[in-house]
């Protein structure tokens, strides 16, 4: 395993201007604020930073903003996932020019592969690369489950593999992946804890980045074996997650960032909606409950 992807890796959001477009001040804000709270790195352009929305010069951009803002102070793993093989390794490319440390894929979407076709696309992509890779294991979305068994397929092709993104709903592939030497990030932070008991090297989830000292302080907790406390913030945690309502989710982490942070992140890009004022007042509300204080108070 590699020891340096390991910890708290929020999946940034994408800021957006009053016009759509890329926010990147606010992009940088962002990364700052979870930088000083003592994240380990960023997955970046994934599903909560909207990733099938953007356009490749603005995955790109992201690219260069995130190793810019970090300077080797966290890991950013960009996620170069596109419809077409050449497209994600063409990204991949990119990525590594502009200095990031790892890059990560969703497996092929919408038309369903052969393992051999999935094993070839990333094969492609690492090489494109050729920095540490992480598979995107996110079935809800793209419709293909990462295996085990699949994952030994591309672990015997792809040399750069060197972890997961395991977003899918069986935990019990965590100890297999683990087992297979592989760094497994769990991409859910409701079940950060649970998950780390059972050998994940950390989480990679949206949720992180809105209240970064809170996982810090389970993973933290955890290293140093204290489980009681981590039980605590995994508690506070897991509540604070579950104001992110799924079919809007880009909605509820830009509002929650926006409203914590105090700075303006935008609406989610179309086809995705914002909240509506009855929403982000109930949000508030919840917020205020939670004690997650805004720079107003």
């Amino acid at each position: 395993m590699h020891s340096e992807f390991k910890g708290v890796f929020p999946a940034l959001i994408t800021p957006m201007s009053s016009d759509g477009k890329l926010n990147e001040s606010a992009l940088r804000q962002v990364m700052e604020f979870n930088i000083k709270a003592g994240v380990h790195g960023f997955w970046v352009a994934g599903g909560s930073g909207e990733s099938v929305f953007l356009e490749d010069e603005e995955n790109r951009r992201i690219a260069e903003i995130a190793s810019d803002q970090s300077q080797g102070r966290i890991k950013n793993i960009m996620h170069v996932g596109a419809p077409t093989t050449s497209r994600s390794a063409k990204l991949a490319e990119h990525a590594a020019k502009s200095g990031v440390e790892a890059i990560c894929c969703v497996p092929p979407f919408f038309y369903r592969q052969s393992d051999d076709a999935i094993v070839e696309h990333y094969r492609t992509i690492a090489s494109a690369a050729n920095l540490p890779f992480f598979v995107y294991n996110l079935p809800q979305s793209t419709q293909v489950e990462v295996t085990p068994a699949l994952m030994q397929k591309i672990k015997d092709k792809v040399p750069q593999l060197v972890g997961l993104k395991h977003s899918a709903l069986y935990m019990g592939f965590v100890r297999e992946f683990v087992n297979m030497e592989l760094n497994c990030m769990i991409g859910n932070s409701r079940i950060m804890l649970p998950a780390l008991m059972v050998g994940a090297s950390g989480c990679i989830d949206g949720p992180p980045g809105m209240v970064p000292e809170i996982f810090v302080d389970i993973w933290d907790s955890f290293q140093a074996g204290n489980i009681k406390q981590a039980r605590e913030s995994q508690e506070k945690g897991a509540q604070v997650a579950a104001l992110v309502v799924y079919l809007k989710m880009h909605g509820y982490l830009k509002a929650f960032i926006s409203e914590r942070f105090g700075i303006d992140c935008g609406e989610p890009r179309p086809p995705s909606q914002g909240l509506t004022s009855t929403e982000r007042v109930e949000l508030l509300k919840k917020m205020k409950e939670l004690g997650v204080s805004t720079p107003a108070e």
